[in-house]
């Protein structure tokens, strides 16, 4: 193998050789092929990921790895529950070749793309296609998630960048949300942001240092927010 492991949670490239491999892992391993042929044995049950092709090996299985005339794959090492649900099948979504060798590219030059480095676990998931109907759904932590928006209230944030912390495609999310929430994910969002500015005017700061550490622009902005909110707009 051409390339030593990375962390749980993140991408890379990795080349695989005629030398013959073994391990296993505490976290999924999402393997995509780019160029040639990768020989897996997983667990006993042999399985070859051509260019374009996918498999995940979950946590725990051994399994080995050869290639015969050398491949290239792309790789997501991911402690995201949510893959489970992809063990033992193959990706259904037939853009996933192009999907993969755009993200190659971005690991290749990092500094150029890093929003999509940023959401890739959630469209490599998508791309692998709905869990089997009446799965269970790894239950998302709305309060950990709510934390998770206080502390970057100075940046802009939308429905991917939510989904994209949960492991979710923007339209799982989107509709997570609203079976769960009873609102759209964006109403989501800024009842979360107003929350926190109602907070911290209950403990007594002023209204424009709240605007400014809930991402309000103005402190005017914050009143008529908190306005509609009484009027029940």
């Amino acid at each position: 193998m051409g390339a030593t492991p990375s962390p749980p949670n993140g991408l890379s490239l990795r080349r695989y050789g005629a030398s013959r491999g073994s391990h296993s892992h505490d976290h999924f391993q999402v393997l995509i092929g780019l160029d040639g042929v990768l020989d897996l044995e997983v667990e006993g049950r042999g399985r070859r990921v051509g260019a374009g092709e996918g498999w995940v090996v979950t946590p725990g299985d051994r399994h080995d790895f050869e290639s015969r005339n050398g491949s290239r794959c792309l790789i997501l090492d991911t402690t995201q529950d949510l893959w489970a649900q992809c063990a033992g099948r193959a990706p259904l979504a037939p853009q996933l070749p192009a999907l993969a060798r755009y993200l190659a590219l971005c690991v290749s030059e990092p500094e150029t793309s890093p929003s999509a480095l940023h959401h890739a676990p959630a469209l490599l998931l998508d791309a692998w296609g709905p869990a089997v109907p009446n799965g269970r759904r790894r239950a998302i932590d709305w309060q950990g998630l709510s934390d998770w928006a206080r502390s970057r209230w100075h940046r802009p944030l939308g429905v991917a960048d939510l989904a994209a912390v949960v492991c979710l495609s923007p339209s799982q999310f989107a509709q997570r949300c609203r079976d769960e929430q009873g609102m759209s994910a964006m109403r989501w969002l800024r009842a979360q942001r107003l929350l926190h500015a109602r907070q911290l005017r209950d403990r007594g700061i002023g209204v424009a240092e709240a605007a400014r550490r809930t991402g309000y622009r103005s402190p005017s902005a914050l009143t008529a927010a908190m306005r509609r909110s009484v009027d029940g707009d």
